[in-house]
């Protein structure tokens, strides 16, 4: 970054009257970190990094490859609503460098730039819009539970909706830090929400994402409530996804809208969701990367788990929503909040581009309600299952090719000991289920 950028965003701060920055990043897992620091080590901070250590970060380095830097993108600046007054706080976005200078590998930010850069040689750019749910819970004692703060149904309006105050201060916070809002509105299931945010290129929406999901926590947390963006956090009920809307534009047109072609979807359209179907398997390890992720995509609930597409049909994994021209989208449908942005836009992108370079046509969309459809009718149709389970998910990813290396083989690696310990774990536990099922009948 120049001299002179480096110089206006000093005095950006200093006009803001900032005391403490926040150097944010992500590990593999989704889960946002930072290295905090104060002002006057900001100068630094926006030549040369600070420097951390990235043994202790999930899917990161081991101890002998530790020495990690930090390197603001002055684009994400941004204030902590919730932290203003006398000692204002701002953060950053940051990429991670290597001792030696060059990009971490391993960095999520750094996986998507990469792909969206391969994207950028036949002139596209990958747009995302993702469509975030969560639960508002009690929290008793200091610790979260699943009791739920309020007793609304979809689009139900306060006083049903006792969260409708907290609902409206994530908002407000998130639109000083510079989120467009499009629409907030209580979801299907008891205490579950939902706040859309205007789409933008992968990158920034990923970014995006990560700031919602900690803003969310942080401003409930001070109300003596928790955000939970936990997949399936009650059975019986729906759970809690992350529709992504997606399109590619060129020349700063939509790129997926031909109004001429059947149903006004241009073959680069086609041809996306065709890749996407493909790899389809492959992305549920990094869309759905726990164990209880799988607890949602089950048939019943909204959730799709049927490898397919439809124009309206919402049991499909894909589904082309109605609006045309600039609005022309896909939306991706099996994503849930769990996952780490960066690395499911980088898989669903690499294999969008594989669809469009390899001009794979997606099988007949589907129009009926697959969830109603007999197993010998969804072989007929050639309609396939997304996996059931992490360890599945994990196999379908080894197996493919395309999204291995649109990842990296740090990551794939990294995410691979995660499965394994997660499935480990969870395999050799004695659930209450199995105690309530089985103790007093054997």
């Amino acid at each position: 970054m120049s001299r002179d950028a480096t110089s206006v965003m000093l005095d950006h701060i200093e006009q803001d009257n900032v005391r403490f920055l926040r150097l944010q990043f992500t590990d593999l897992l989704g889960m946002p970190k930072n290295v905090a620091i104060p002002v006057e080590q900001a100068e630094k901070a926006l030549t040369s990094g600070i420097g951390f250590d990235g043994s202790s970060i999930q899917g990161f380095v081991r101890i002998e490859e530790s020495d990690m830097v930090l390197k603001p993108d002055f684009s994400t600046y941004s204030l902590l609503p919730w932290r203003s007054g006398e000692y204002a706080e701002a953060r950053f976005v940051c990429d991670v460098y290597k001792a030696s200078g060059t990009p971490f590998e391993g960095d999520p930010r750094y996986v998507l730039r990469r792909a969206m850069e391969d994207a950028a040689k036949d002139g596209y750019v990958f747009n995302t819009g993702p469509e975030l749910e969560f639960f508002l819970f009690r929290m008793h004692e200091g610790r979260p539970t699943t009791q739920f703060q309020d007793v609304g149904g979809y689009f139900d309006l306060a006083p049903t909706d006792l969260a409708e105050d907290v609902r409206r201060e994530i908002i407000l916070a998130l639109t000083e830090m510079g989120f467009e809002i499009e629409a907030s509105h209580h979801e299907v299931a008891e205490s579950q929400h939902e706040i859309d945010f205007k789409y933008s290129d992968a990158l920034h929406t990923a970014d995006n994402v990560i700031t919602f999901k900690f803003a969310a926590k942080t401003i409930a947390l001070m109300r003596g409530l928790h955000a939970s963006f936990m997949a399936k956090p009650i059975y019986g009920i729906c759970g809690s996804g992350m529709h992504v809307n997606c399109s590619l534009a060129k020349n700063d047109k939509n790129a997926f809208y031909d109004p001429d072609a059947p149903r006004q979807l241009s073959r680069t359209c086609m041809h996306f969701i065709g890749g996407l179907l493909r790899h389809a398997k492959a992305i549920t390890r990094v869309a759905n990367p726990t164990i209880n992720s799988y607890k949602r995509l089950v048939p019943g609930y909204e959730a799709p788990c049927y490898v397919s597409w439809s124009a309206g049909n919402r049991s499909a994994l894909v589904r082309v929503p109605s609006p045309r021209g600039n609005s022309t989208r896909v939306e991706f449908r099996s994503p849930d909040p769990t996952c780490n942005p960066y690395l499911a836009f980088t898989a669903m992108l690499a294999a969008g581009m594989e669809g469009i370079r390899e001009k794979i046509e997606p099988p007949a969309g589907v129009d009926k309600n697959i969830y109603h459809m007999t197993p010998a009718e969804r072989e007929c149709a050639g309609i396939e299952t997304l996996p059931g389970d992490l360890y599945e998910a994990n196999r379908a990813l080894l197996a493919d090719d395309l999204v291995c290396r649109a990842l990296g083989p740090h990551v794939v690696e990294a995410l691979t000991s995660v499965a394994e310990a997660e499935w480990e774990a969870y395999r050799t536990t004695v659930h209450p289920w199995e105690l309530e099922r089985y103790l007093a009948t054997y």
